[in-house]
């Protein structure tokens, strides 16, 4: 598998997207970007490690991380490996003694994970051929990255990645017993997916 190695170019919110967020990453060698819808756990926990800013208690994914590191392990890397019935799949790879192991995981809990560890971040070329997109105007771009809105991009997303998004929006609606937001996010999936 070919994959590409990606950074955090950082989290925004809008009430679009019925408050669910977008992780957008950027591959480091070239202008793609892929926007990855999470929920808002999973961003507070991205967010104060991009921030630096360290809770009084472990968190999860800092739990985490310190249970691997008092077995003895290391996080080599993470990898956004597979975009399967419009979800992104991870996997976290970690290296105890000479063993490797590969976890599967959401991919906003394995970047959780990865920035904590100081760990690569990589995404699967046939999944940045799917559902990236390169903004239209990069000089733009670079000026506004500090904006919280996600429309600066001005790339059309893919079907799959439209598709994909709504289906994260889908999972944060139903875990917020929002019934009659995910109806409506569940017709417009179906609209989307019997459109040619």
């Amino acid at each position: 598998m070919k994959k590409i190695r990606c950074e955090v170019l950082g989290l925004s919110s809008s009430p679009a997207t019925g408050g669910a967020f977008a992780l957008l990453l950027k591959e480091i060698d070239g202008n793609r970007r892929l926007p990855i819808m999470i929920g808002h756990f999973e961003a507070q926990a991205i967010g104060l490690e991009l921030e630096g800013s360290k809770p009084p208690r472990p968190l999860t994914h800092d739990l985490l991380k310190i249970i691997i590191d008092e077995l003895g392990g290391s996080v080599t890397e993470i990898t956004i490996n597979e975009l399967y019935n419009n979800t992104f799949y991870a996997k976290i790879i970690i290296e105890v003694s000479t063993l490797t192991n590969e976890i599967d995981a959401r991919p906003s809990d394995a970047i959780a994970l990865a920035l904590r560890t100081d760990a690569p971040i990589y995404v699967a070329d046939s999944v940045m051929e799917l559902a990236s997109f390169v903004p239209s105007d990069e000089n733009n771009l670079d000026s506004t990255e500090n904006e919280s809105e996600p429309e600066k991009y001005s790339a059309p997303l893919s079907k799959e990645a439209k598709i994909a998004t709504m289906q994260e929006q889908l999972k944060s609606a139903i875990d917020a017993e929002e019934y009659e937001r995910a109806a409506k996010i569940r017709d417009d999936i179906q609209k989307l997916n019997s459109s040619n």
